[in-house]
């Protein structure tokens, strides 16, 4: 009976025909605008408000890395790299570092890739010590606040932890250089130790030109009910199972791999982007780290996005109502899935559409090549203004010093 049910709800939202790209969007009555400060924010203009001085490392920190491998390009870790030329050429760059209010050091610590295309992380909290005790010799500003005034981009699996395994990540604990700089990273999880207060916590990088040519038209029904396509266990990296993904993925396999609701496979066809753009519903489960590249992919193509990860600390959670756009399942909640998304009814689920349609949320989630209005460049600069004036206590007093130069595991005291 409640398979019928929804059949018949599907051609409902379906025959309203809620759109998906930033670029095809349905029109203005089929929109709704964010209510309150959120939408606000999102349309905030960061220049006039800051000034940021970039640090002109060697290429080694950076541009030679990239010539190495230009896969870096097109990892879910290259925001890094799309930052740097960003602010290379925005507004908000001063060459007077004087009268900057913030300090940016860019170095490409996840462009170190195995022949799958993955970062290892091992050579990252080297090279960024090294990249520190490059700008501390060189110029006095580090010295003067010992970071608390600059920001570093980290977007590892768990940050400046620099680990992809998270018992590592937790036991190696924040690069204790970066205690008091202000760290801008995909990973973000309330009460973990790999989330400093703080943080700026943005959207892993999705190809935006990628996307753009898979949009279809708005007008195709929404078929599919949940979609998911990925890793259900691990067995490679968790042989025994229940450690990745804390079991979430495992749990929806077992519990909806026969459920014809659900369209959920480990394969991944090449109408991936097509079929999001036909689903209500997209999973976005915990991996090994609780976000991945789905929650951009949901936003952009529309469909809306159940968040399954306790704790997890959203992409501009300050400017995105995440609450009204997205659907939250807890990981011990999982095995009731299909009742949670049954029970919503219809005119939520419309709501959360016209609100996903709305072009400033899709432009927050992308790093567009070249940079646009509103998207995720600005909101990481919106982050870093509203951070602004600051505090007269960031700057150490002559001779003061609170950072520990030898903290830390021993591997990474060593020259890099």
């Amino acid at each position: 009976m409640e398979i019928w049910r929804w059949a018949f709800v599907l051609m409902v939202i379906s025959a309203f025909g809620y759109g998906i790209g930033a670029e095809q969007l349905p029109q203005p009555h089929q929109t709704e605008r964010i209510s309150g400060s959120a939408g606000d924010v999102l349309e905030d203009n960061p220049v006039g408000r800051l000034k940021v001085f970039v640090y002109e490392l060697p290429s080694k920190y950076n541009k030679k890395i990239l010539q190495k491998d230009s896969r870096c390009l097109t990892h879910m870790f290259a925001a890094e790299i799309y930052m740097h030329r960003f602010v290379l050429s925005s507004p908000v760059r001063t060459l007077n570092p004087e009268e900057a209010d913030w300090f940016y050091t860019p170095v490409y610590t996840t462009c170190d890739l195995t022949p799958n295309g993955l970062p290892l992380p091992f050579k990252s909290p080297r090279m960024m010590r090294s990249a520190i005790q490059l700008i501390s010799s060189n110029w006095p500003y580090w010295n003067r606040t010992e970071g608390a005034d600059h920001f570093f981009v980290v977007p590892h699996d768990f940050g400046a932890c620099f680990h992809y395994q998270e018992e590592k990540a937790i036991e190696r604990g924040i690069l204790p250089l970066l205690q008091r700089a202000t760290l801008v990273q995909t990973f973000g999880q309330r009460n973990h130790v790999c989330l400093k207060e703080g943080s700026i916590t943005i959207p892993p990088y999705a190809p935006p030109q990628k996307m753009q040519a898979h949009l279809i038209s708005p007008e195709t029904p929404r078929s599919i009910f949940v979609y998911f396509r990925g890793l259900f266990y691990d067995v490679g990296n968790d042989p025994e199972g229940g450690y990745y993904a804390r079991g979430a993925r495992a749990a929806v396999w077992e519990n909806f791999k026969d459920n014809p609701l659900f369209d959920i496979s480990t394969e991944h066809p090449t109408t991936y982007y097509e079929d999001m753009q036909r689903a209500v519903f997209c999973l976005c489960p915990l991996g090994w780290a609780p976000w991945s590249p789905r929650l951009v992919e949901a936003v952009i193509f529309g469909c809306i996005p159940v968040i399954i990860a306790d704790d997890i600390v959203l992409p501009f959670a300050d400017a995105i109502p995440w609450e009204e756009i997205g659907v939250f399942v807890a990981e011990e909640d999982v095995p009731h899935l299909d009742t949670i998304l049954t029970s919503i009814p219809p005119e939520i689920i419309l709501r959360k559409q016209r609100l996903l349609a709305n072009p400033s949320m899709k432009q927050a989630m992308l790093f567009p090549h070249p940079a646009q209005p509103g998207d995720a460049f600005h909101q990481i600069l919106n982050g870093l203004a509203r951070k602004l004036p600051h505090g007269k206590d960031i700057y150490l007093k002559p001779g003061e010093k609170s950072l520990n130069w030898t903290a830390g595991p021993v591997g990474d005291l060593k020259p890099w």
